[in-house]
């Protein structure tokens, strides 16, 4: 039997340490319940790494929910800030790749059964082009696929529940096993009720970032710190340094709130440097106060329209 071509090996290799550096430590953290905001206000919960359930007009959105222990084997070092079954009714679940540890097929199922036993409906589901085949038999009322820039809007019943999500571009990939590269990866802005937030998904840093703002004006960013050494990670993940500068990028964004760190170890940097080494960059540039590095399980509350027209927020 031939060898693995040397690229799968080195691949292989690189998985096997990340395996085995994942179940070096006892799982940490506790779940919290699930704070649910008016209407008229953005809720943003972290969940843990790129796992958030966002409230926009009323809505109830999640974006790439990973609540499994383990990714076959790869063990999180953090359990998720919330439990599926104390998850308010989903509206819609928003995937930006097809990576393991965005893309958990047990997790969707769940999510989709807990959906219709509270309402009997199940949530729609807003992914890239060419992922939409790895959900199709999981339940899920009707599944969009988006290409950057598209736009889909989430049936409302009055103008003010009206929420559209618009898929933005990313520097990344989005292959599911080695060879499958077809499938397109990015991230989103979601936009309801006069806010915005946009998740990056994966990404590294790119000029893209001045487009978006240019373009979608997003209030509140999710952007990854983790996975960014050894130095050639970052051809797909950014450092906290320069998702700060991604954020600055923007133009239109507030508040920061990263992601993408600190639940499975996906680079070689130590698991608690990401969030320090943000909070340095910003201190030195001045910008501390709006930076929020949210634990797993808090929300962040945005009010609209207050103090002249700039957002309030508060943390709970």
């Amino acid at each position: 039997m031939s060898r693995p071509h040397p690229s799968v090996w080195r691949k292989l290799k690189q998985l096997y340490g990340v395996v085995r550096e994942s179940h070096r430590e006892p799982m940490t953290g506790t779940h919290a319940e699930p704070c649910l905001v008016q209407p008229e206000e953005l809720g943003i919960t972290f969940i843990g790494h790129s796992s958030f359930l966002l409230q926009v007009a009323g809505r109830h959105l999640l974006v790439d929910p990973v609540f499994a222990t383990r990714l076959i084997l790869l063990r999180r070092a953090r359990r998720p800030g919330l439990r599926i079954q104390d998850l308010p009714p989903i509206d819609a679940v928003l995937l930006t790749h097809a990576h393991m540890d965005h893309l958990n097929v047990p997790s969707l199922r769940q999510i989709v059964r807990h959906a219709k036993r509270l309402t009997g409906v199940a949530p729609l589901a807003i992914v890239p082009e060419g992922v939409g085949d790895l959900i199709a038999k999981l339940g899920f009322r009707s599944v969009h696929q988006l290409s950057w820039w598209e736009t889909a809007t989430l049936d409302a019943d009055t103008p003010e529940e009206s929420v559209d999500v618009t898929m933005t571009p990313a520097q990344h990939w989005g292959a599911r096993t080695f060879n499958d590269t077809h499938r397109h990866f990015g991230g989103y802005v979601i936009a309801g009720a006069g806010h915005s937030v946009y998740h990056s998904g994966d990404t590294a840093y790119f000029n893209g970032f001045r487009e978006i703002g240019a373009r979608l004006q997003p209030q509140v960013a999710l952007l990854p710190i983790g996975a960014y050494y050894p130095d050639s990670y970052r051809a797909v993940h950014t450092s906290p340094e320069e998702a700060l500068q991604a954020f600055l990028d923007l133009g239109t964004a507030h508040t920061m709130v990263p992601m993408h760190f600190g639940t499975f170890p996906l680079g070689k940097e130590p698991m608690a440097e990401p969030p320090v080494r943000l909070l340095a960059a910003a201190e030195r540039a001045g910008l501390a106060s709006r930076v929020r590095v949210l634990s797993e399980g808090e929300t962040l509350e945005v009010h609209a329209e207050v103090d002249g027209g700039r957002a309030a927020v508060l943390g709970r």
